[in-house]
């Protein structure tokens, strides 16, 4: 599975957008699903339409009913992990798209990422010491 960040989706939905190329570009090397998390659909739900409009809000939610991607459930348990993440990377600061995105990678096992943030998920640890690995290309 490979996680994928707020950034990536809108990249992907947005021509103008400077990683839109790197987007497509690694859309179409994937070889294993993606998965995201509540938290990050919200938000790039949110910004498509503020940023694009309804149609690209739209577009992207009946991608997400047609199963091209997967969406991980937050429960209330995940919340202590979720509070020591954010105190964690206050500096930072993370929010909760990220900190959920941290959560899924240590259910998952696994770091593979796209992100335009590289900032935050080069500094981001999962399981406490493993280093996202971004396969979004470099621009």
């Amino acid at each position: 599975m490979i996680l994928a960040d707020t950034g990536f989706w809108l990249a992907l939905a947005n021509r103008k957008d400077r990683h839109h190329h790197a987007a497509r570009t690694a859309l179409e090397a994937l070889r294993q699903p993606l998965i995201t998390t509540w938290p990050v659909v919200t938000e790039t739900c949110h910004l498509l339409m503020t940023r694009l409009g309804a149609e690209a809000e739209l577009k992207f939610l009946e991608s997400a009913a047609q199963g091209a991607f997967q969406i991980f459930a937050l429960e209330a348990s995940h919340l202590p992990r979720i509070v020591a993440l954010s105190a964690q990377y206050r500096a930072l600061p993370m929010d909760l798209a990220d900190a959920s995105l941290v959560v899924l990678a240590e259910t998952l096992g696994t770091g593979k990422i796209l992100s335009t943030d590289r900032r935050d998920f080069g500094a981001y640890r999962w399981k406490r010491t493993k280093p996202f690995e971004n396969l979004l290309p470099e621009i």
